[in-house]
Protein backbone atom coordinates (compact mmCIF):
# COMPACT_ATOMS: atom_id res chain seq x y z
CA UNK A 1 0.00 0.00 0.00
CA UNK A 2 1.04 3.48 -0.79
CA UNK A 3 2.22 5.78 1.94
CA UNK A 4 -0.11 8.77 2.25
CA UNK A 5 1.80 11.86 1.18
CA UNK A 6 1.53 15.30 2.55
CA UNK A 7 2.25 19.12 1.86
CA UNK A 8 5.77 19.49 2.76
CA UNK A 9 5.46 22.20 5.68
CA UNK A 10 6.83 25.49 4.80
CA UNK A 11 6.15 25.07 0.99
CA UNK A 12 2.15 26.07 0.58
CA UNK A 13 1.33 28.94 -2.27
CA UNK A 14 0.33 30.94 0.74
CA UNK A 15 3.90 30.76 2.29
CA UNK A 16 5.82 31.58 -1.21
CA UNK A 17 2.68 35.26 -1.31
CA UNK A 18 3.77 36.05 2.00
CA UNK A 19 7.58 36.02 1.12
CA UNK A 20 7.09 37.71 -2.11
CA UNK A 21 4.87 40.59 0.19
CA UNK A 22 7.77 40.93 2.67
CA UNK A 23 10.60 41.08 -0.09
CA UNK A 24 8.99 42.72 -2.45
CA UNK A 25 6.30 45.18 -0.87
CA UNK A 26 6.69 47.82 -4.23
CA UNK A 27 5.48 45.24 -6.51
CA UNK A 28 2.96 42.69 -4.82
CA UNK A 29 -0.58 43.87 -3.25
CA UNK A 30 -2.85 41.39 -0.44
CA UNK A 31 -4.12 39.38 -3.80
CA UNK A 32 -2.46 40.95 -7.20
CA UNK A 33 0.83 42.21 -8.14
CA UNK A 34 1.24 45.30 -10.20
CA UNK A 35 2.88 45.94 -13.66
CA UNK A 36 6.07 47.39 -13.84
CA UNK A 37 5.74 51.25 -15.99
CA UNK A 38 7.61 54.18 -16.43
CA UNK A 39 10.29 53.07 -13.74
CA UNK A 40 7.32 52.33 -11.08
CA UNK A 41 5.02 49.56 -10.13
CA UNK A 42 1.54 50.39 -11.00
CA UNK A 43 -1.97 49.13 -10.79
CA UNK A 44 -4.03 49.10 -14.09
CA UNK A 45 -5.75 46.10 -16.01
CA UNK A 46 -8.06 43.36 -14.74
CA UNK A 47 -6.20 40.52 -13.25
CA UNK A 48 -7.73 37.16 -14.26
CA UNK A 49 -8.51 34.47 -12.55
CA UNK A 50 -5.26 31.81 -12.46
CA UNK A 51 -5.09 28.28 -10.76
CA UNK A 52 -2.02 26.32 -10.28
CA UNK A 53 -1.45 23.08 -12.42
CA UNK A 54 -0.13 21.41 -9.22
CA UNK A 55 -3.13 21.02 -7.78
CA UNK A 56 -5.89 23.35 -9.56
CA UNK A 57 -5.49 25.90 -6.73
CA UNK A 58 -6.03 29.42 -6.49
CA UNK A 59 -2.92 31.66 -7.86
CA UNK A 60 -2.34 35.19 -8.58
CA UNK A 61 -3.22 35.86 -12.02
CA UNK A 62 -1.51 38.73 -14.67
CA UNK A 63 -3.15 42.14 -14.89
CA UNK A 64 -4.36 42.55 -18.30
CA UNK A 65 -3.15 46.23 -19.78
CA UNK A 66 -4.80 47.52 -22.78
CA UNK A 67 -3.09 48.66 -25.80
CA UNK A 68 -2.96 52.16 -24.53
CA UNK A 69 -1.28 51.76 -21.61
CA UNK A 70 1.08 49.46 -23.28
CA UNK A 71 2.12 51.69 -26.02
CA UNK A 72 2.48 54.69 -22.87
CA UNK A 73 4.82 51.83 -21.55
CA UNK A 74 6.54 51.11 -24.53
CA UNK A 75 7.45 55.19 -24.79
CA UNK A 76 8.39 55.11 -21.53
CA UNK A 77 11.03 52.48 -21.68
CA UNK A 78 12.69 54.49 -25.00
CA UNK A 79 12.93 57.46 -22.90
CA UNK A 80 15.10 55.01 -20.53
CA UNK A 81 16.60 53.40 -23.42
CA UNK A 82 18.01 56.86 -24.45
CA UNK A 83 19.37 57.56 -20.74
CA UNK A 84 20.92 53.94 -20.20
CA UNK A 85 22.83 53.39 -23.29
CA UNK A 86 25.23 56.54 -22.18
CA UNK A 87 25.90 54.89 -18.67
CA UNK A 88 29.43 53.83 -18.55
CA UNK A 89 29.59 49.86 -19.43
CA UNK A 90 31.12 49.55 -15.50
CA UNK A 91 28.34 50.78 -13.90
CA UNK A 92 26.01 48.60 -15.92
CA UNK A 93 28.38 45.58 -14.69
CA UNK A 94 27.91 46.33 -10.69
CA UNK A 95 24.48 47.19 -11.56
CA UNK A 96 23.69 43.68 -13.53
CA UNK A 97 25.85 41.80 -10.88
CA UNK A 98 24.06 43.96 -7.87
CA UNK A 99 21.07 42.06 -9.33
CA UNK A 100 22.31 38.58 -9.46
CA UNK A 101 23.16 38.95 -6.08
CA UNK A 102 19.71 39.33 -4.81
CA UNK A 103 18.39 36.84 -6.80
CA UNK A 104 20.96 34.63 -5.63
CA UNK A 105 20.02 35.98 -1.94
CA UNK A 106 16.07 34.93 -2.64
CA UNK A 107 16.61 32.06 -4.73
CA UNK A 108 14.55 29.23 -2.97
CA UNK A 109 11.91 31.64 -3.06
CA UNK A 110 11.87 32.41 -7.08
CA UNK A 111 11.86 28.27 -7.08
CA UNK A 112 9.25 27.09 -4.77
CA UNK A 113 6.94 30.32 -7.18
CA UNK A 114 7.47 28.63 -10.53
CA UNK A 115 6.66 24.57 -8.53
CA UNK A 116 3.23 26.47 -8.43
CA UNK A 117 2.94 28.62 -10.91
CA UNK A 118 4.22 26.03 -14.03
CA UNK A 119 4.55 22.87 -12.45
CA UNK A 120 8.28 22.21 -12.54
CA UNK A 121 9.63 19.95 -9.97
CA UNK A 122 11.70 21.41 -7.13
CA UNK A 123 15.33 20.20 -8.96
CA UNK A 124 14.10 21.37 -12.19
CA UNK A 125 13.17 24.77 -10.89
CA UNK A 126 16.25 25.66 -8.71
CA UNK A 127 17.99 24.53 -11.91
CA UNK A 128 16.07 27.29 -14.01
CA UNK A 129 16.68 30.01 -11.42
CA UNK A 130 20.86 28.72 -10.88
CA UNK A 131 21.33 28.82 -14.91
CA UNK A 132 19.78 32.30 -15.26
CA UNK A 133 22.52 33.97 -12.51
CA UNK A 134 25.70 31.59 -13.48
CA UNK A 135 24.52 32.30 -17.34
CA UNK A 136 24.45 35.75 -16.75
CA UNK A 137 27.60 36.13 -14.64
CA UNK A 138 29.45 34.70 -17.48
CA UNK A 139 28.63 37.88 -19.50
CA UNK A 140 29.10 40.03 -16.62
CA UNK A 141 32.64 39.19 -16.62
CA UNK A 142 33.91 38.47 -19.95
CA UNK A 143 31.40 41.15 -21.52
CA UNK A 144 33.77 43.92 -22.72
CA UNK A 145 35.57 42.50 -25.91
CA UNK A 146 32.30 41.67 -26.59
CA UNK A 147 30.81 45.21 -26.52
CA UNK A 148 34.46 46.39 -28.55
CA UNK A 149 33.33 48.94 -31.35
CA UNK A 150 29.22 48.34 -30.83
CA UNK A 151 27.11 50.14 -29.40
CA UNK A 152 23.23 49.64 -27.94
CA UNK A 153 20.26 50.05 -30.49
CA UNK A 154 17.99 52.65 -31.10
CA UNK A 155 15.46 51.64 -29.01
CA UNK A 156 14.42 49.16 -25.97
CA UNK A 157 14.59 45.23 -26.96
CA UNK A 158 11.28 43.91 -26.45
CA UNK A 159 10.28 40.15 -24.93
CA UNK A 160 8.08 37.96 -25.69
CA UNK A 161 8.41 34.49 -24.42
CA UNK A 162 6.75 31.47 -23.19
CA UNK A 163 5.62 30.06 -19.74
CA UNK A 164 7.89 27.51 -19.34
CA UNK A 165 11.65 28.79 -18.75
CA UNK A 166 10.34 32.31 -16.96
CA UNK A 167 13.84 32.70 -15.49
CA UNK A 168 16.96 30.74 -17.53
CA UNK A 169 15.16 32.06 -20.76
CA UNK A 170 13.51 35.10 -20.18
CA UNK A 171 15.06 36.59 -17.33
CA UNK A 172 18.60 35.48 -18.53
CA UNK A 173 18.28 37.09 -21.95
CA UNK A 174 17.09 40.97 -20.17
CA UNK A 175 19.90 40.55 -18.31
CA UNK A 176 22.35 40.86 -21.16
CA UNK A 177 20.10 43.00 -23.29
CA UNK A 178 20.38 45.21 -20.37
CA UNK A 179 24.39 44.53 -19.48
CA UNK A 180 24.82 45.23 -23.26
CA UNK A 181 23.00 48.82 -23.20
CA UNK A 182 19.94 48.46 -23.84
CA UNK A 183 16.13 49.01 -21.85
CA UNK A 184 14.21 45.90 -21.94
CA UNK A 185 10.40 45.33 -21.91
CA UNK A 186 9.17 42.30 -20.89
CA UNK A 187 5.79 40.68 -21.42
CA UNK A 188 4.37 38.33 -18.66
CA UNK A 189 2.97 34.82 -20.06
CA UNK A 190 -0.70 34.27 -19.81
CA UNK A 191 -0.24 31.05 -18.83
CA UNK A 192 2.06 31.20 -15.83
CA UNK A 193 5.20 32.65 -13.99
CA UNK A 194 3.53 36.51 -13.73
CA UNK A 195 4.69 36.09 -9.79
CA UNK A 196 8.25 34.85 -10.47
CA UNK A 197 8.72 37.40 -13.05
CA UNK A 198 7.47 40.26 -10.85
CA UNK A 199 10.06 39.02 -8.20
CA UNK A 200 12.98 38.81 -10.36
CA UNK A 201 12.17 42.72 -11.96
CA UNK A 202 11.37 43.92 -8.80
CA UNK A 203 14.73 43.05 -7.50
CA UNK A 204 16.29 44.02 -10.81
CA UNK A 205 14.47 47.58 -10.76
CA UNK A 206 15.63 48.12 -7.07
CA UNK A 207 19.11 48.07 -8.77
CA UNK A 208 18.40 50.76 -11.29
CA UNK A 209 18.00 48.25 -13.99
CA UNK A 210 15.79 49.81 -16.98
CA UNK A 211 13.13 47.16 -17.05
CA UNK A 212 9.26 47.02 -17.89
CA UNK A 213 7.37 44.58 -16.57
CA UNK A 214 3.42 44.63 -18.54
CA UNK A 215 0.95 41.50 -18.93
CA UNK A 216 -2.00 41.06 -20.95
CA UNK A 217 -2.96 39.91 -24.07
CA UNK A 218 -0.71 39.12 -27.08
CA UNK A 219 -3.05 40.09 -30.15
CA UNK A 220 -4.28 43.19 -28.50
CA UNK A 221 -0.14 44.37 -27.14
CA UNK A 222 1.53 43.02 -30.21
CA UNK A 223 0.98 46.44 -31.88
CA UNK A 224 2.64 48.37 -29.32
CA UNK A 225 5.39 45.42 -28.38
CA UNK A 226 6.09 44.39 -32.42
CA UNK A 227 4.69 47.34 -34.50
CA UNK A 228 5.52 50.38 -32.11
CA UNK A 229 9.06 52.44 -34.22
CA UNK A 230 10.81 52.89 -30.39
CA UNK A 231 11.25 49.56 -30.46
CA UNK A 232 14.90 48.18 -31.34
CA UNK A 233 14.39 44.76 -31.55
CA UNK A 234 11.75 42.13 -30.85
CA UNK A 235 12.79 38.84 -29.03
CA UNK A 236 10.45 36.07 -29.04
CA UNK A 237 10.01 32.45 -27.75
CA UNK A 238 7.19 30.48 -28.74
CA UNK A 239 4.91 28.29 -31.27
CA UNK A 240 5.17 28.21 -35.05
CA UNK A 241 2.02 29.97 -35.61
CA UNK A 242 2.45 33.27 -33.62
CA UNK A 243 6.23 33.38 -34.33
CA UNK A 244 4.96 33.71 -38.50
CA UNK A 245 2.90 36.39 -37.64
CA UNK A 246 5.81 38.17 -35.81
CA UNK A 247 7.70 37.15 -38.20
CA UNK A 248 5.91 38.91 -41.56
CA UNK A 249 5.48 41.67 -38.85
CA UNK A 250 9.24 42.41 -38.22
CA UNK A 251 10.38 41.77 -41.54
CA UNK A 252 7.83 44.67 -43.45
CA UNK A 253 9.31 46.76 -40.51
CA UNK A 254 12.71 46.05 -41.19
CA UNK A 255 13.34 45.92 -37.33
CA UNK A 256 15.86 43.62 -35.89
CA UNK A 257 14.44 40.30 -34.20
CA UNK A 258 15.52 36.89 -32.80
CA UNK A 259 12.50 34.46 -33.08
CA UNK A 260 12.66 31.45 -31.47
CA UNK A 261 10.04 28.88 -32.52
CA UNK A 262 9.19 24.74 -32.40
CA UNK A 263 9.95 22.29 -34.41
CA UNK A 264 10.09 18.32 -34.22
CA UNK A 265 13.51 17.30 -32.81
CA UNK A 266 14.05 13.77 -33.55
CA UNK A 267 16.39 11.26 -32.27
CA UNK A 268 17.83 8.78 -34.94
CA UNK A 269 19.12 5.05 -34.16
CA UNK A 270 21.05 3.51 -36.93
CA UNK A 271 23.58 0.84 -36.94
CA UNK A 272 23.49 1.11 -33.08
CA UNK A 273 24.30 -1.21 -30.31
CA UNK A 274 24.58 0.67 -27.18
CA UNK A 275 21.40 0.00 -25.43
CA UNK A 276 22.58 0.72 -22.37
CA UNK A 277 23.33 4.37 -23.10
CA UNK A 278 19.60 5.03 -24.45
CA UNK A 279 18.21 3.11 -21.05
CA UNK A 280 19.90 5.42 -19.23
CA UNK A 281 19.07 9.04 -21.26
CA UNK A 282 15.38 7.94 -21.45
CA UNK A 283 14.28 9.35 -18.35
CA UNK A 284 16.31 12.74 -18.58
CA UNK A 285 14.55 13.27 -22.09
CA UNK A 286 11.35 13.70 -20.23
CA UNK A 287 12.36 16.54 -17.78
CA UNK A 288 9.77 18.63 -17.22
CA UNK A 289 7.59 16.68 -19.33
CA UNK A 290 9.05 17.23 -22.56
CA UNK A 291 7.99 20.82 -22.29
CA UNK A 292 11.33 22.25 -23.50
CA UNK A 293 12.07 23.35 -26.64
CA UNK A 294 14.35 20.74 -27.07
CA UNK A 295 12.91 17.85 -25.80
CA UNK A 296 12.76 15.09 -27.84
CA UNK A 297 9.38 13.37 -28.96
CA UNK A 298 10.12 11.51 -32.03
CA UNK A 299 12.71 8.52 -32.10
CA UNK A 300 13.09 7.41 -35.61
CA UNK A 301 14.27 3.68 -35.45
CA UNK A 302 15.87 1.40 -38.10
CA UNK A 303 13.77 -1.40 -38.57
CA UNK A 304 15.96 -4.14 -38.11
CA UNK A 305 16.90 -2.49 -34.60
CA UNK A 306 13.38 -2.16 -33.32
CA UNK A 307 12.96 -5.21 -31.16
CA UNK A 308 16.67 -4.25 -29.44
CA UNK A 309 15.53 -0.82 -29.03
CA UNK A 310 12.40 -1.83 -27.42
CA UNK A 311 13.78 -4.00 -24.81
CA UNK A 312 16.28 -0.45 -24.14
CA UNK A 313 13.67 1.79 -24.19
CA UNK A 314 10.69 0.45 -22.18
CA UNK A 315 11.87 -0.38 -19.22
CA UNK A 316 13.21 2.84 -18.95
CA UNK A 317 9.99 4.81 -19.85
CA UNK A 318 8.29 2.54 -16.73
CA UNK A 319 10.59 4.29 -14.44
CA UNK A 320 9.40 7.66 -15.11
CA UNK A 321 8.72 9.43 -11.70
CA UNK A 322 5.49 11.95 -11.75
CA UNK A 323 3.56 13.56 -9.24
CA UNK A 324 3.00 16.34 -6.73
CA UNK A 325 6.35 18.47 -6.51
CA UNK A 326 5.87 19.38 -3.06
CA UNK A 327 4.49 16.17 -1.76
CA UNK A 328 6.26 14.20 1.26
CA UNK A 329 5.46 11.49 3.20
CA UNK A 330 6.95 13.05 6.43
CA UNK A 331 7.57 16.70 7.29
CA UNK A 332 11.50 16.09 7.42
CA UNK A 333 11.62 14.56 4.06
CA UNK A 334 13.18 16.29 1.45
CA UNK A 335 10.89 16.89 -1.64
CA UNK A 336 10.86 14.41 -4.10
CA UNK A 337 13.38 13.28 -6.94
CA UNK A 338 10.90 13.67 -10.07
CA UNK A 339 10.77 13.87 -13.75
CA UNK A 340 7.47 15.65 -14.12
CA UNK A 341 4.88 17.12 -12.49
CA UNK A 342 1.75 18.25 -13.91
CA UNK A 343 1.82 19.83 -17.69
CA UNK A 344 1.30 23.91 -17.74
CA UNK A 345 -2.99 23.51 -17.20
CA UNK A 346 -5.47 21.16 -17.81
CA UNK A 347 -6.34 22.09 -21.37
CA UNK A 348 -2.93 21.13 -22.24
CA UNK A 349 -2.79 17.42 -20.65
CA UNK A 350 -7.01 16.57 -22.08
CA UNK A 351 -5.65 18.39 -25.80
CA UNK A 352 -3.18 15.51 -25.56
CA UNK A 353 -5.14 13.12 -24.15
CA UNK A 354 -7.44 13.33 -26.96
CA UNK A 355 -4.77 13.57 -30.03
CA UNK A 356 -3.16 10.35 -28.54
CA UNK A 357 -6.52 8.65 -28.45
CA UNK A 358 -7.46 9.98 -31.78
CA UNK A 359 -4.02 8.73 -32.89
CA UNK A 360 -4.80 5.08 -32.18
CA UNK A 361 -7.92 5.18 -33.89
CA UNK A 362 -6.47 6.57 -37.03
CA UNK A 363 -4.26 3.20 -36.67
CA UNK A 364 -0.90 4.46 -34.12
CA UNK A 365 -0.35 1.51 -31.94
CA UNK A 366 0.31 2.19 -28.65
CA UNK A 367 3.59 0.57 -27.11
CA UNK A 368 3.46 2.23 -23.34
CA UNK A 369 0.33 4.13 -21.66
CA UNK A 370 1.39 5.03 -18.26
CA UNK A 371 -1.32 5.41 -15.49
CA UNK A 372 -1.00 8.57 -12.89
CA UNK A 373 -2.23 5.66 -10.28
CA UNK A 374 1.78 5.06 -10.15
CA UNK A 375 2.27 8.81 -9.50
CA UNK A 376 2.51 10.39 -5.91
CA UNK A 377 0.04 12.73 -5.42
CA UNK A 378 -2.20 13.99 -2.06
CA UNK A 379 -5.42 12.39 -1.13
CA UNK A 380 -7.98 13.58 -2.94
CA UNK A 381 -5.71 15.76 -5.11
CA UNK A 382 -7.02 17.45 -8.14
CA UNK A 383 -4.73 15.91 -11.32
CA UNK A 384 -6.68 17.23 -13.96
CA UNK A 385 -3.47 18.54 -15.51
CA UNK A 386 -1.16 15.96 -14.94
CA UNK A 387 -0.54 13.34 -18.10
CA UNK A 388 1.58 9.67 -17.51
CA UNK A 389 3.63 9.07 -20.43
CA UNK A 390 2.71 7.82 -23.57
CA UNK A 391 4.90 5.93 -26.10
CA UNK A 392 3.10 5.72 -30.02
CA UNK A 393 4.30 4.32 -32.87
CA UNK A 394 3.80 5.06 -36.39
CA UNK A 395 0.94 7.83 -35.46
CA UNK A 396 -0.85 8.94 -39.20
CA UNK A 397 0.01 11.66 -41.22
CA UNK A 398 -2.99 13.10 -39.99
CA UNK A 399 -2.07 13.26 -36.90
CA UNK A 400 -0.72 16.42 -35.25
CA UNK A 401 1.75 13.95 -33.17
CA UNK A 402 3.08 12.94 -36.80
CA UNK A 403 4.56 16.72 -37.57
CA UNK A 404 4.48 18.88 -34.87
CA UNK A 405 5.99 18.94 -31.13
CA UNK A 406 4.02 17.89 -28.68
CA UNK A 407 5.09 19.52 -25.61
CA UNK A 408 4.12 17.25 -23.22
CA UNK A 409 5.61 13.56 -22.24
CA UNK A 410 4.23 11.97 -25.72
CA UNK A 411 7.09 9.90 -27.75
CA UNK A 412 6.27 8.68 -31.20
CA UNK A 413 8.49 5.86 -32.96
CA UNK A 414 8.35 6.07 -36.68
CA UNK A 415 10.82 2.68 -38.49
CA UNK A 416 12.71 3.09 -41.70
CA UNK A 417 14.96 1.28 -43.62
CA UNK A 418 17.16 2.91 -45.44
CA UNK A 419 18.90 6.37 -44.90
CA UNK A 420 17.02 8.32 -47.10
CA UNK A 421 13.79 7.36 -45.15
CA UNK A 422 15.67 7.97 -41.44
CA UNK A 423 17.00 11.86 -43.12
CA UNK A 424 13.12 12.04 -44.27
CA UNK A 425 12.23 10.85 -40.86
CA UNK A 426 14.51 13.23 -38.87
CA UNK A 427 13.50 16.15 -41.21
CA UNK A 428 9.78 15.90 -40.81
CA UNK A 429 8.94 19.27 -39.84
CA UNK A 430 11.12 21.39 -42.28
CA UNK A 431 13.49 22.39 -39.58
CA UNK A 432 14.37 22.16 -35.90
CA UNK A 433 16.47 23.75 -32.63
CA UNK A 434 18.46 20.13 -31.82
CA UNK A 435 18.57 16.50 -32.80
CA UNK A 436 20.75 13.32 -31.87
CA UNK A 437 22.14 10.56 -33.70
CA UNK A 438 23.23 7.30 -32.40
CA UNK A 439 25.35 5.24 -34.30
CA UNK A 440 28.36 3.47 -33.58
CA UNK A 441 30.14 4.49 -36.73
CA UNK A 442 31.81 7.84 -36.87
CA UNK A 443 32.18 7.95 -40.41
CA UNK A 444 27.96 7.40 -40.95
CA UNK A 445 27.88 10.07 -38.10
CA UNK A 446 30.24 12.54 -40.01
CA UNK A 447 28.09 11.94 -43.80
CA UNK A 448 24.69 11.78 -42.29
CA UNK A 449 24.75 14.69 -39.46
CA UNK A 450 24.94 17.57 -41.83
CA UNK A 451 21.71 16.63 -43.73
CA UNK A 452 19.76 16.32 -40.38
CA UNK A 453 17.89 20.34 -40.35
CA UNK A 454 18.77 21.00 -37.11
CA UNK A 455 21.23 23.63 -35.66
CA UNK A 456 23.00 21.13 -33.08
CA UNK A 457 23.12 17.40 -33.59
CA UNK A 458 24.41 14.89 -31.06
CA UNK A 459 25.92 11.75 -31.68
CA UNK A 460 24.34 9.41 -29.50
CA UNK A 461 23.86 12.29 -27.11
CA UNK A 462 21.25 14.89 -26.32
CA UNK A 463 21.80 18.82 -27.16
CA UNK A 464 20.32 21.52 -24.96
CA UNK A 465 19.59 25.38 -25.56
CA UNK A 466 23.11 25.38 -23.89
CA UNK A 467 24.88 27.84 -21.51
CA UNK A 468 27.83 31.01 -21.14
CA UNK A 469 29.45 30.55 -24.82
CA UNK A 470 26.90 28.00 -26.67
CA UNK A 471 25.54 29.45 -29.34
CA UNK A 472 21.99 28.68 -30.18
CA UNK A 473 19.47 28.74 -33.34
CA UNK A 474 17.55 26.80 -35.20
CA UNK A 475 16.92 25.74 -39.04
CA UNK A 476 14.19 26.23 -41.08
CA UNK A 477 11.01 27.23 -39.94
CA UNK A 478 12.18 26.85 -36.19
CA UNK A 479 13.87 30.08 -36.30
CA UNK A 480 13.79 33.66 -37.49
CA UNK A 481 16.51 36.26 -37.45
CA UNK A 482 19.54 36.32 -35.19
CA UNK A 483 21.18 33.76 -33.71
CA UNK A 484 22.22 33.60 -30.20
CA UNK A 485 24.25 32.33 -27.22
CA UNK A 486 27.75 33.15 -26.28
CA UNK A 487 28.47 36.79 -28.30
CA UNK A 488 26.18 35.81 -30.51
CA UNK A 489 23.43 36.88 -27.71
CA UNK A 490 25.43 40.31 -27.19
CA UNK A 491 25.72 40.84 -30.78
CA UNK A 492 21.97 40.08 -31.74
CA UNK A 493 21.10 43.19 -29.13
CA UNK A 494 23.92 45.76 -30.25
CA UNK A 495 24.88 48.03 -33.32
CA UNK A 496 28.49 46.96 -34.88
CA UNK A 497 30.52 47.55 -38.01
CA UNK A 498 28.48 49.52 -41.06
CA UNK A 499 26.94 46.30 -43.45
CA UNK A 500 27.12 43.93 -40.82
CA UNK A 501 25.24 40.69 -41.98
CA UNK A 502 24.98 38.85 -37.87
CA UNK A 503 24.41 34.88 -38.27
CA UNK A 504 21.31 33.55 -38.19
CA UNK A 505 18.17 32.34 -40.51
CA UNK A 506 16.69 35.72 -42.76
CA UNK A 507 14.35 36.38 -45.02
CA UNK A 508 17.02 36.95 -47.58
CA UNK A 509 19.85 34.70 -46.23
CA UNK A 510 21.02 32.29 -43.88
CA UNK A 511 24.50 32.65 -42.08
CA UNK A 512 26.21 30.06 -39.68
CA UNK A 513 28.65 30.90 -37.56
Amino acid sequence: MAPTLILKPGTAWSDAWQQCLAVAPEAFRDDHVLNLRSASWQSGGRTLPAYSPVDGSPVVGPPRLDAAAAQQAVRASLDQHRAWRHVPLAERRARVGATLDALTEHRELLALLLVWEIGKPWRLARADVDRAIDGVRWYVDGVEPMLEGRSPLAGPVSNIASWNYPMSVLVHAMLVQALAGNAVIAKAPTDGGVACLTLAAALAAREGLPITLVSGSGGELSEALVRSPEIGCVSFVGGRDTGARIATTVADLGKRHILEQEGLNTWGIWNHTDWDALTAVIPKLFDYGKQRCTAYPRFVVQRSLFADFLAAYLPAVRSIRLGHPLAVEHPEDPLPELDFGPLINAAKAKELDDQVAEAIDRGAVPLHHGSLADGRFLPGQDTSAYLAPVTLLNPPPSSPLHHAEPFGPVDTIVLVDTEAELLAAMNASNGALAATLATDDPQTYARLSPQIRAFKVGHGRPRSRGDRDELFGGFGSSWRGAFVGGELLVKAVTNGPAGERPPGNFPDYHLMP
